[in-house]
């Protein structure tokens, strides 16, 4: 695909915006995502070229041209970290990033705290889970700048075993599969990180459906390596972000049991993790680092959009995954598999930035985590969660960001909110009070 034709799949038009990495993903001369890219400029070569899509011009620039490195997963809520690069976001700003792949988020926890990376695209959950000994070294920190994306995870079950006994959402149905399996072996799901946000999501789901947690394995496998996972019996279900469930069911080894955003309407998903020192060093490079992904976030929601942001994450250098399962996901349609037809979600699929209402990192969620901590087993009382939260969340530069950038900034930082499963109610400033209620001990 030459440059022009790209352009005009991207719907940027006659803009001067340079991606040589999603070039190369087409066909070019480079590597993905290798070498810097030219800071975009205007038609007459000054000044730096408008965003493509309306924000305010900003005359700030990098305080250096030292390396930035982000750390993603292959997963397709990575999109917007790899558009700010591709569409030369980064380099307007004059900002020198390198994206590098992680293989798991232990890698990525750990690229962060020894300074290999700056910055991540990284599991909401998991600054809460380091910080008070879940996910690892207790103590360490790891800061939440702002928030990547919210909804478009899935639980998968396996065809082999439960297909044709469980639907889309009869969670009526899984604990008598789950007791049945379990009187001949071992039951075992798979999540990606302890006190990550797949693990939340799994554990919920368990408790919903009637499933003692204590009674079935629950292990820990990458992302990308689910479906390899599940081809071989080693899980029964796993809960992950897209496209992997989408994978799944075009392989014909599983089928979509449960949206995430059907166990809570608009959760958070992915944040933008960085590490204590580029916060300190660096604060004015993170707030253009922040308003490149902000502006990439609004990109790919335009729904004209997906399709060729699909074809540009799919490539080996990002996810390696089929761009059409990535599409039909990110557009909210889901052949769910195994029969059970198609589920369309209209406005709760995977959203990168909706109005800014996705990219506010709220307080009130950091303490739910923590809660959930304690709920499962993780923690035996509740830490200081109000404190963690205000120390880990950078809600005051996130809110410089978006007050530069005119991008509305929601109230509900600390705001009671509903759990969409169980129609739970959660107020973040009493959170023993909600794990009496459940008849948990804190």
């Amino acid at each position: 695909m030459d440059r022009r034709r790209f352009l005009k799949a991207l719907g940027l038009g006659g803009a001067v915006l340079a991606v040589p990495g999603a070039l190369a993903a087409c066909g070019g001369d480079d590597d993905a995502g290798d070498g810097p890219i030219p800071t975009a400029t205007s038609a007459d070569g000054g000044s730096p070229a408008a965003s493509p899509t309306g924000f305010p011009t900003t005359s700030a620039r990098a305080s250096s041209n030292e390396k930035i490195k982000i750390g993603f997963i292959a997963l397709t809520d990575c999109a917007s970290v790899v558009m700010a690069k591709e569409l030369g976001l980064f380099e307007r700003y004059g900002l020198n990033v390198d994206l590098v792949k992680q293989a798991s988020w232990a890698s990525t926890r750990d690229a962060l705290l020894t300074g290999d990376i700056q910055a991540a695209h990284m599991l909401f959950g998991m600054p809460f889970s380091v910080y008070t000994g879940v996910g690892g070294p207790p103590g360490k920190e790891i800061f939440i700048a702002m928030m990547l994306s919210a909804n478009g995870q899935a639980i998968t079950l396996s065809n082999e075993d439960f297909g044709g006994k469980v639907g889309y959402r009869t969670l009526e149905k899984v604990k008598p599969v789950v007791d049945a399996l379990k009187a001949k072996r071992e039951v075992t799901f798979a999540m990606t990180f302890p006190g990550g946000t797949h693990d939340m999501w799994l554990r919920y789901w368990l408790a919903a459906a009637g499933v003692d947690q204590s009674t079935v394995k629950i292990i820990t496998i990458p992302p990308p390596q689910m479906v390899a996972n599940m081809k071989v019996n080693n899980m029964d279900g796993f809960c992950v972000g897209e496209p992997w469930g989408g994978v799944a069911v075009k392989e014909g080894i599983g089928f979509t049991h449960i949206a995430t955003q059907d166990i809570w309407k608009h959760h958070p998903e992915k944040a933008l993790g960085v590490n204590a020192d580029f916060a300190a060093k660096r604060r004015g490079d993170l707030k253009l680092l922040m308003r490149a992904i902000i502006e990439a976030s609004a990109y790919i929601d335009d729904p004209k959009n997906r399709p060729s942001v699909a074809k540009v994450i799919g490539a080996p250098a990002y996810v390696n995954a089929p761009s059409d399962v990535i599409d039909a996901r990110l557009e909210g349609k889901y052949n769910l598999g195994k029969d059970l037809g198609e589920k369309t979600f209209t406005d709760d699929t995977m959203l990168f930035f909706n109005g800014g209402a996705v990219n506010l990192p709220r307080r009130g969620h950091a303490v739910w985590f923590m809660s959930q901590y304690v709920r499962f087993g993780y923690l035996k009382e509740l830490p200081d969660t109000k404190a963690i939260a205000d120390r880990l969340i950078l809600s005051d530069l996130y809110r410089e960001v978006a007050t530069e950038m005119n991008v509305a900034i929601p109230e509900d930082d600390f705001a009671p909110f509903t759990v969409t499963l169980d129609s739970e109610q959660f107020d973040p400033a009493n959170p023993s009070a909600y794990l009496r209620k459940i008849g948990v001990q804190s």
